[in-house]
């Protein structure tokens, strides 16, 4: 698209500005094949604002950064998700990590997990599916997800979802954990109250500080580590391998791999890895 076609002047020199921006607060490497991909979100932001152009833009996101920084993130980052999407990770889940977290917790019958850049909602939600339809009765599961952008983080505690999103889910499992809605939300579902009690959504910069206090008996970060320089990478794996105990599971996306950092993690499964120290 050239400059005349655009409705806001936009240069490499304004895309170079946002990027560093980007990458500097939440460590996201953003490639040159995004430029295009920045114009198209970052547009409706400008005129939102009232602004001339992206240069405009920068100096407003350079001077306001505490209050824009959420909005300009949320407007970049792009979030792909579907209920169990990758399932051979959810398979895994029943058929090896709950046998597993049924022996190492029988005395605590508790089990915490994170969902770490849990988007809209359908991995943590298709974790609470997994873990009540195969945990016995009387278990505390408690789902911690996070995800830096706050607009996702919104849609997924409401719970509410197009049917076309559930339209791949078993008959069986439609009926017990989402409500189909009648009049003008004939074409919306809820999530079963007793999934949303599982969870707990937070916005979270994996980038910065990390509040969460003990371990997690497994953790989900799939298609997160993908957008990271490889410095980042092993920093961030390792944070993890922290909240982790031995033997403990990471579970990483179907593009993404470890193989080339230092970790504690050997690869045992199709990206599927366990904390050996």
């Amino acid at each position: 698209m050239s400059q005349k076609q655009r409705e806001f002047k936009y240069t490499q020199e304004d895309f170079d500005v946002l990027r560093k921006i980007s990458n500097s607060h939440s460590g996201i490497i953003v490639t040159d094949d995004k430029f295009d991909m920045f114009y198209s979100r970052l547009a409706k932001r400008i005129r939102m604002l009232g602004l001339a152009d992206f240069k405009e833009y920068c100096e407003y996101l350079e001077a306001n950064e505490a209050s824009e920084f959420t909005e300009f993130i949320n407007a970049i980052t792009t979030n792909l998700t579907a209920f169990f999407r990758e399932n051979h990770h959810f398979e895994y889940v029943k058929d090896v990590i709950i046998p597993d977290l049924i022996k190492r917790n029988h005395q605590t019958k508790k089990i915490t997990v994170w969902s770490a850049g849990c988007s809209t909602g359908e991995e943590p939600y298709s974790l609470a599916m997994t873990l009540l339809e195969n945990l016995p009765f009387g278990w505390d599961v408690k789902i911690l997800a996070t995800d830096l952008d706050t607009n996702v983080l919104q849609t997924a505690a409401n719970g509410v979802y197009g049917s076309d999103r559930v339209s791949g889910l078993s008959d069986s499992r439609l009926k017990r954990w989402f409500k189909k809605g009648t009049g003008v939300n004939s074409n919306k579902v809820k999530v079963d109250p007793a999934l949303q009690s599982l969870l707990t959504f937070k916005q979270l910069n994996l980038m910065h500080g990390w509040p969460m206090k003990g371990k997690f008996d497994f953790i989900f970060c799939r298609n997160v580590i993908i957008y990271f320089d490889q410095a980042t990478k092993e920093t961030l794996v390792n944070r993890y391998s922290q909240y982790l105990s031995t033997g403990s599971h990471l579970l990483i996306g179907h593009s993404e791999s470890l193989h080339t950092i230092e970790t504690d993690f050997d690869l045992i499964g199709n990206t599927v890895y366990r904390k050996v120290k």
